[in-house]
């Protein structure tokens, strides 16, 4: 994977909103894709999909047996600075590359084709994994909700009928547009704050017993079977590290935004940065507000947050938030559904996928990638088939889309940093904190890479073996098998053999 020379010109500082479509066109891309979302709406897609009324609430299970309360508070904390880190760093690089290929376009503008091969396949992973993990989670919640109000037996069959109806909306949804996926991503993220702050109100007002602060910052709980708390603790950072993951959205949303070589970059840090802050403010108020510890891991609702809420606040009230928990993560998953898309568009614009040609099509009469939202959502029905079979498999789903996404993250940067002065940096740009923020992001994604192949759980068997790294493999795997057949066809502009006028011909019978 050796490094090609990057010729793309140098964007001046200031950009204005009119020479975004131009600087696409120096990017080797004609502009097909409506460009009606502003900065906020940048911002809001991937504070959507961090959501963390659906990473938190999805994952406060696993994290009850995984260390516990303790693990939980201060793993969220920590995490959270580091993925900053990851995110400033990203950002940097975004400034410079704004296209919906994002994380892959950057690796082969900087390192070259294979680097870029590779990234987009564990990119793509990653969001396909993500709409996978979202919308079953909201699917479990949908069932809880259920279960309380009218006794519904929320099994296995059951909730992936609800998974799948989900999946169905969120196409839908999709394919009306970029406006409507801005605006409802607008109303998302005061939809998420303001559904923070009634869920922490009511658990800190109403119930009768409080946890004290010892409980919640020091108590340590093992139900992993393994023995060395470190383990058990370094496994349990799985809760913050997956839901502080899809903030690339604001980046493969940037042929869609305006002033986007700015606005992506300062979508993808503010998103971090407001999650981080409320995700911690959320995760406090529910561990505050456990009446028994065995009782919520073990609830018959399957979603432990619904019996803090049912212990705490009664039927009503518990149905009540699970309603505003639930259509946060319906919020969530269409933004997913948004960016996913957008990356399958990309990747197959640059002849990476089979059946490209029908991936990279869009619609003359919204500029949406119809198809590629379809194999989205298809797809991510897929991943999450073994769910039907393996109470196990949810918790494999999320660390595949820790494992694909995340790693993805960090190659970009890792290749600017390799890259010194022949990467040129954007509008947004980090000065002379490029350099440690970006080795702090690589060693960070280096070390959650290895540690989220492990076992979770112990003994390993068929049922508590953690497939990601399997996935991870699988993927890699044929990747390498596909390089061999699509490497030819496959090429940002300026490395492909045909150069830039190959979009101005191909993306051209692509409109639909």
């Amino acid at each position: 994977m050796s490094p090609t020379p990057d010729p793309s010109p140098a964007p001046s500082p200031g950009l204005p909103q009119q020479d975004e479509e131009q600087r696409l066109r120096e990017l080797g891309y004609r502009p097909v894709l409506a460009r009606r979302m502003g900065g906020f709406g940048n911002f809001a897609i991937s504070f959507s999909v961090i959501s963390i009324l659906s990473g938190c609430m999805t994952l406060y299970g696993f994290g009850l047996g995984t260390g516990g309360p303790a693990v939980m508070l201060w793993g969220w904390a920590g995490v959270g600075l580091f993925v900053l880190c990851v995110g400033l760093a990203l950002a940097e690089v975004t400034s410079a590359y704004p296209t919906s290929g994002a994380l892959y376009y950057m690796a082969d503008r900087l390192g070259g084709r294979r680097w870029g091969w590779y990234t987009g396949w564990l990119n793509l992973l990653g969001l396909l994994g993500a709409i996978a993990g979202i919308d079953y989670g909201a699917a479990l919640f949908a069932g809880a909700f259920a279960n309380i109000q009218w006794g519904f037996e929320p099994t296995p069959g059951k909730t992936m009928l609800i998974f799948c109806v989900i999946l169905l909306l969120h196409a839908v949804l999709n394919l009306f547009g970029v406006r409507l996926v801005s605006v409802l991503n607008s109303i998302s993220v005061w939809w998420h704050l303001a559904g923070v702050a009634l869920i922490v109100g009511a658990l800190a007002i109403f119930p009768d017993h409080h946890q004290s602060p010892s409980f919640v910052f020091t108590k340590f709980v093992n139900e992993t079977g393994w023995d060395n708390p470190l383990y058990v603790a370094a496994i349990g950072l799985l809760l913050a590290q997956y839901t502080f993951s899809g903030y690339d959205a604001s980046a493969h949303l940037s042929e869609e935004t305006s002033h986007a070589s700015v606005a992506a970059s300062r979508g993808i840090v503010r998103a971090i940065w407001v999650s981080w802050l409320a995700g911690f403010v959320l995760l406090a108020g529910l561990t505050f507000a456990i009446q028994d510890y065995d009782a919520t891991r073990t609830t018959g609702t399957n979603v432990p947050p619904a019996q803090i809420l049912l212990d705490g606040l009664g039927t009503d009230g518990a149905s009540a938030l699970l309603l505003v928990v639930i259509i946060a993560q319906l919020f969530c998953g269409n933004a997913e559904v948004a960016a996913a898309s957008r990356m399958v568009f990309a990747f197959s614009r640059d002849g990476a996928l089979p059946g490209s040609h029908l991936w990279r099509k869009v619609s003359s009469r919204t500029q949406t990638p119809v198809a590629a939202v379809w194999l989205s959502v298809v797809v991510a029905c897929v991943l999450a088939l073994p769910s039907l079979y393996s109470a196990t498999a949810y918790n494999a789903v999320t660390a595949i889309n820790v494992i694909g996404i995340t790693p993805a993250y960090a190659i970009p940067v890792f290749l600017r940093l390799r890259a010194g002065d022949r990467f040129r940096p954007g509008p947004w740009q980090l000065g002379r904190w490029s350099k440690p923020i970006g080795w702090i992001a690589v060693v960070w994604v280096a070390c959650v890479t290895v540690l989220f192949c492990l076992p979770q759980a112990s003994p390993v068997t068929v049922d508590t073996m953690n497939y990601a790294s399997v996935a991870l493999a699988v993927v890699l795997v044929l990747a390498s098998v596909w390089w061999y057949v699509a490497r030819r066809s496959y090429g940002t502009p300026t490395t492909a053999a045909y150069g830039n006028d190959r979009d101005q011909a191909e993306l051209a019978e692509g409109i639909i």
